[in-house]
């Protein structure tokens, strides 16, 4: 079983984690999240336990419990979940992905409905430029095509 372990001090080692969880059970592995660039910790890590019940008695035993002056957040690990990149749900940039945009129109060319570069794939939750009141790149935006 794999577990999360949060709030840990920037000072613990992974040696220091498999000590923590060894009370508990056979640890196969543990591996502290560093970041890519730097190369520091980023705080949390991932533990494996050899079975599910001492997983779980890892998690009783540790939750709340201070290791290196820091009270540990300790949980069952959560599958990874995509992430993307370019706006907040896709497209090219803006705020829900797509051109840029804003605006206010009506099925104008950037306009609220329809618009060339509407709501999640379009723009700035816009068409496909700025623009005033029923203007040639105007709207909020609608489904985007």
């Amino acid at each position: 079983m794999k577990i999360y372990v949060g709030n840990m001090s920037f000072d613990t080692t992974e040696e220091d984690l498999q000590q923590a969880c060894a009370e508990f059970g056979k640890v196969v592995s543990a591996a502290i999240v560093k970041d890519k660039f730097s190369g520091q910790p980023k705080g949390f890590a991932f533990v494996e336990m050899s079975s599910v019940s001492e997983g779980q008695a890892a998690i009783a035993g540790l939750n709340g419990k201070e290791l290196k002056g820091r009270e540990l957040n300790v949980n069952e690990a959560r599958p990874r979940t995509e992430s993307f990149r370019g706006g907040s749900t896709g497209g090219f940039g803006g705020n829900q992905g797509g051109f840029g945009g804003g605006g206010s129109g009506k099925r104008e060319f950037g306009g609220s409905r329809r618009s060339y570069g509407g709501n999640k794939g379009g723009g700035s939750k816009g068409g496909y430029g700025g623009g005033g009141k029923k203007g040639f790149a105007g709207g909020r935006g609608g489904r985007g095509r």
